[in-house]
C-alpha cells in the first residue's frame, strides 16, 4: 500500500509543478509581448521624440507628419503609428521613434500603460491558471488586482 500512497503524491507534485510553470509561462510571455514596444518608451535615451498629427488611417496602421521636440530628432513628411482606439485621425499624440525606421509608439504616462498592456492580460489569465491549477487563493487575487488596475490605467489613461 505505500506504493500508491507515495505514487498519488508524486502525481500532486508533477501536477504542481507542471501548473506552475505553465502560470510562470503565461507572465513571461505577458513580458515578452509587452518589451517589444515597451523598451522604447522607457529607454528614451538617444532617441527621438516629437508629435505626430495623425492625418490618415487604414486597416493597420495610421500615418501623418513627425515634428521633432528633441535634439537630433529630424521632420518627418510621414511615420507610421499602430492603430487602435486610442489613434485617432486628427488627433496629435507624443511619440518616440524606432530605431531605424518610420515607425513611432507613443510616449509619456499613456504609452508606457499601452505597452504594457498585454503583461495585465497575461496576469488575469495566469490568475486564473494559479487558482485553479496551484489552489493558490492569494497569490491569484494578487496576480488578478495587478492585471485589472494595469488595464484599468491603460483604459483611463487612453
Amino acid at each position: 500500500m505505500p506504493s500508491a500512497v507515495s505514487s498519488s503524491g508524486a502525481v500532486a507534485a508533477l501536477r504542481l509543478a507542471a501548473t506552475g510553470a505553465v502560470a510562470v509561462l503565461i507572465v513571461i510571455s505577458g513580458v515578452w509581448g509587452s518589451w517589444g514596444t515597451a523598451q522604447y518608451v522607457m529607454l528614451t535615451k538617444g532617441r527621438e521624440h516629437g508629435t505626430v498629427e495623425v492625418t490618415r488611417c487604414g486597416p493597420e496602421l495610421c500615418s501623418g507628419p513627425f515634428v521633432p521636440a528633441s535634439v537630433g530628432a529630424k521632420t518627418r513628411d510621414s511615420v507610421d503609428i499602430r492603430k487602435s482606439v486610442a489613434v485617432q485621425q486628427g488627433q496629435t499624440y507624443s511619440v518616440i521613434v524606432k530605431p531605424d525606421s518610420d515607425e513611432v509608439v507613443r510616449s509619456g504616462p499613456a504609452g508606457m500603460l499601452y505597452a504594457w498592456l498585454p503583461l495585465g492580460g497575461a496576469l488575469l489569465l495566469a490568475s486564473v491558471v494559479v487558482a485553479g491549477g496551484l489552489r493558490l487563493a492569494r497569490l491569484a487575487w494578487v496576480l488578478a488586482g495587478a492585471g485589472g488596475a494595469l488595464l484599468t490605467a491603460t483604459f483611463l489613461a487612453l
